[in-house]
């Protein structure tokens, strides 16, 4: 099924969600269509016009937001005195419950991409009530194989560049941990440096259209991103236990979505992963899908992780056209 036409919001607005943040929300589709939610990854891409275009307009009600510290959220993560010790995945979660609440939103479709579907798992365990559906593509869990260390196995000679910036006393620790502290320096060079080196890495190990990647030319996307992100993976995602990436350094909280899959028992959901995605290729995705009974999984032949890919949105707006009309059966394991 192709993307459906693009369309503009009808409402929007920023929502004070405390320390200091507002939340950058808007809605468009049917009023009193069915309620969906749009989590962007990175995290800090901050969303993006084209996931309107998944959902049929007169079937939903689309909410996009842009999580704490990216796209026109205040203050954002690029600016050297924004505090991102308010920002965490929880705290992303209890801002997300606001929003659902400010328009007086039940229950509503959840759909993720990349950190997007991390956050998006977690919410729904965290709240599974107010969840009617999970659909999730460029699906991962926060694992230790799918962070910086475990992708060097992959990607060896990008690996040795971005090493190579951090101080040699901490190489063989937690990287993303080592580069966020030099995106913390008062120097401005040395955090330009690190925003740099941070989405070279970026660019190398996940391949992506043009557009995306001339994002990372823009000075103020590039820091408030490479800030973010090493911020999420140096503590483990804040999964609630064991932060920071045990690559060397301690525990982290790899398992934890997986072990809690459990949870989200009675949220049927898509998975639609390129069959190419470093995800799919480590086995997270599989051992997802089958730790939930309630999920469906759709490989992407000749995709990688690339939300954008033809076949990615045509999954997703199939998966989004069968839960306009209510609960779907769980349909076994399929290709696309």
């Amino acid at each position: 099924m192709p993307r459906y036409p693009e369309i503009e919001p009808y409402e929007n607005g920023m929502l004070d969600v405390g320390d200091g943040n507002h939340v950058h929300w808007e809605t468009c589709g049917n009023p009193d269509g069915k309620p969906a939610v749009v989590l962007h990854g990175g995290p800090g891409s901050g969303s993006t016009p084209s996931c309107r275009r998944l959902f049929d307009p007169a079937a939903y009600r689309i909410v996009l937001l842009d999580q704490r510290g990216s796209g026109r959220s205040t203050p954002h993560a690029s600016r050297p005195d924004t505090d991102m010790r308010v920002n965490t995945t929880g705290q992303l979660t209890t801002d997300l419950e606001e929003l659902r609440r400010h328009p007086g939103i039940d229950r509503w479709l959840v759909r993720g991409v990349s950190f997007g579907s991390v956050f998006a798992l977690r919410y729904a365990q965290t709240h599974p009530g107010v969840v009617s559906e999970l659909v999730l593509t460029g699906v991962a869990t926060g694992s230790d194989a799918e962070l910086t260390r475990g992708l060097g196995r992959i990607f060896p000679e990008a690996f040795e560049r971005f090493r190579s910036g951090v101080p040699d006393g901490e190489r063989d620790g937690n990287l993303s941990a080592a580069c966020n502290r030099l995106l913390e320096s008062p120097d401005p060079e040395v955090r330009e440096r690190a925003a740099r080196a941070r989405t070279d890495w970026e660019t190398a190990v996940i391949p992506a259209p043009p557009r995306s990647v001339a994002r990372y030319e823009d000075p103020v996307f590039r820091m408030g991103f490479a800030r973010t992100v090493t911020h999420y993976r140096g503590n483990g995602h804040f999964l609630g236990e064991g932060e920071g990436e045990s690559d060397g350094a301690g525990a982290s909280g790899d398992g934890v979505l997986l072990r809690d899959a459990h949870l989200l028992k009675g949220v049927p959901g898509t998975l639609a992963q390129g069959e190419l995605d470093f995800g799919n290729l480590l086995g997270s995705v599989w051992r997802l899908h089958h730790a939930r009974p309630d999920s469906e999984l759709v490989p992407v032949g000749d995709t990688g992780h690339n939300a954008g890919a033809t076949g990615v949105a045509e999954a997703m707006v199939a998966a989004t056209g069968r839960y306009a009309r209510g609960p779907a059966p769980v349909r076994p394991t399929r290709r696309h």
